[in-house]
């Protein structure tokens, strides 16, 4: 049972990656898009757009290595090597993503709110998958 709770926070944490993917390597020219990250008017986000456009792809590289984690986690008998192999990749994942949020912290106070957002879940999924 905690290894299926694990999972849907994993997988929840992976889907939230792949949306900040979309948001800052498909749509950051959108102001919508920019404007929530604090980005100031479109001649900034035409500037950073290719640092967010990098950036969106280290969390979508996140997102795949948690997917594939999850797929070989159940992928066979709990204690075999793809379970193993699967959970190792989840908690270096999700890991990943949590100490990521925790650098978020170090920008500012104003950087609390999205660093939470991005580490909630992968912290959660990360604590449940050591009793797995």
């Amino acid at each position: 049972m905690i290894a299926i709770i694990a999972t849907v926070f994993a997988a929840l944490a992976a889907l939230l990656h792949v949306a900040i993917f979309a948001m800052e390597s498909v749509l950051w020219t959108r102001p919508a898009i920019w404007h929530r990250f604090g980005v100031a008017d479109q001649a900034d986000a035409d500037t950073t757009k290719p640092m967010a456009y990098n950036q969106g792809f280290y969390n979508l590289f996140l997102a795949i290595g948690t997917f594939i984690g999850i797929f070989l986690l159940w992928a066979g008998p709990a204690d075999g090597a793809a379970a193993i192999a699967g959970r190792t990749l989840l908690l270096f994942s999700l890991g990943s993503m949590v100490a990521a949020a925790l650098v978020l912290t170090t920008s500012g106070a104003k950087y609390l709110r999205p660093a939470l957002t991005q580490g909630t879940l992968p912290l959660i999924g990360f604590v449940l998958l050591l009793f797995v």
